[in-house]
């Protein structure tokens, strides 16, 4: 059995899922975090598992593999999978103008030669499909792939799975700096004293950047702040996950300035998710009311029937950003024993299991199920220039 020591530095869903996997295949599996289990973007998301908003490329290919590994993974977790709520709803993309339809039909023919199912509806299936949305639509494409599940949920069964196959978790355990040996991170700071081990995987998210610059190594990671509007339980209004076809843009759009497009989704329980927007304002967490009315606005243009509908509260997270919109999954060169597993702005509750398995596969030097090259570390999109310096230690 491999009894490697790896300190996963995370217990969001990437940190859970990095967990569970290395602790099923035998590695001397630690969680660390500074809060507890699933306790920050994680439990701010909406559980997301897409295709359908992904260009041919890298990012596509890890999300057609999370797809793959989605129920097997949960099949695995068993019992403890009761409260990950998985939904394989489907979703539809819509558009409201002549020019978003030539839009979406040219996007939909990309990702069917890369193979993702994508079936274009006629006006009539759509009203099947989804008859409370606005008949003002131009044209719509039906993701059969596209899931949902709850997100703290999710990384709860995971982390417990981790923890039935020998893994720990500490939890109140912030790293504050790092403990080098021969110019190899040995161990990692803490209050509580240093946590060694041979393996140490950032998947701190948003806050990967600064962990990996208290580490010593400049890393681009920034926090991106989205919002969502919760209504009141409804009776059966919307059937998949829907959102109108500049989506798609607001999530590629590397600006800073407030973005908002509408991304319409029941839950379980009948209320109604409203999304979703996205600007940089740093770790700043107040709600804004533009935003909300912002996204509000949105969503009623698709869906007109939930003007009046009570909106029970809303709730704000960050996405870990980085500039080219690609993970950064694999080994730091810069610091032997360092690995970094974040970056995945808002799509980290469906990459997770396609993450946790590419480093599994790297750490064991096995054949990766896709290639993980477009991922490193040392591509310039992600390099800083910030860390400070870091000096040896003996102890």
């Amino acid at each position: 059995m491999n009894r490697t020591r790896v300190v996963v530095i995370g217990a969001g869903i990437i940190g859970a899922a990095c967990a569970r996997e290395l602790a099923v295949a035998g590695f001397d599996v630690l969680v660390l975090d500074r809060a507890g289990a699933a306790a920050a973007t994680t439990s701010h998301g909406e559980g997301n598992i897409l295709v359908s908003d992904k260009g041919p490329g890298p990012e596509l290919e890890l999300a057609q593999l999370s797809r793959q590994l989605w129920p097997e993974v949960l099949a695995a977790v068993g019992e403890n999978s009761a409260g990950v709520e998985w939904d394989s709803k489907g979703g539809i993309v819509v558009a409201t103008t002549a020019e978003g339809a030539e839009g979406l039909h040219r996007f939909a023919d990309t990702q069917r030669a890369a193979g993702v199912r994508a079936e274009a509806m006629d006006s009539d299936a759509l009203t099947a499909a989804e008859p409370f949305l606005t008949e003002r639509r131009t044209a719509a494409v039906y993701y059969p792939d596209d899931a949902q599940v709850q997100p703290a949920g999710a990384a709860t069964a995971l982390l417990a799975d981790a923890l039935r196959a020998g893994a720990r978790l500490r939890t109140g355990h912030e790293v504050r700096g790092a403990v080098v040996r021969g110019g190899r991170l040995t161990a990692v700071r803490t209050a509580d004293g240093p946590v060694a081990a041979d393996v140490f995987v950032n998947a701190a998210g948003p806050w990967s950047g600064e962990v990996a610059r208290r580490l010593g190594v400049p890393l681009d990671i920034r926090p991106r702040r989205g919002e969502v509007l919760v209504t009141t339980p409804l009776p059966p209004t919307v059937f998949h996950k829907v959102y109108d076809a500049d989506y798609v843009g607001a999530v590629g759009s590397g600006a800073g300035d407030l973005q908002t497009s509408a991304v319409v989704e029941s839950t379980r329980a009948g209320s109604v998710l409203l999304g979703s927007s996205r600007r940089r304002v740093g770790f700043d967490d107040r709600l804004r009311p533009e935003v909300l009315s912002a996204i509000a606005a949105k969503a009623l243009r698709l869906f007109p029937s939930l003007a009046g509908v009570h909106v029970m509260r809303a709730y704000g997270g960050f996405r870990p950003y980085v500039p080219d919109h690609l993970p950064v999954i694999g080994a730091d060169p810069r610091l032997p024993g360092l690995w970094h597993a974040t970056g995945h702005e808002g799509a980290g509750i469906g990459l997770s299991v396609g993450t946790a398995r590419l480093v599994r596969e790297m750490l064991t030097g096995s054949q990766a199920a896709i290639d993980a090259s477009p991922f490193r570390v040392d591509r310039p999109a992600v390099l800083g220039t910030d860390a400070p310096d870091v000096s040896e230690e003996e102890s």
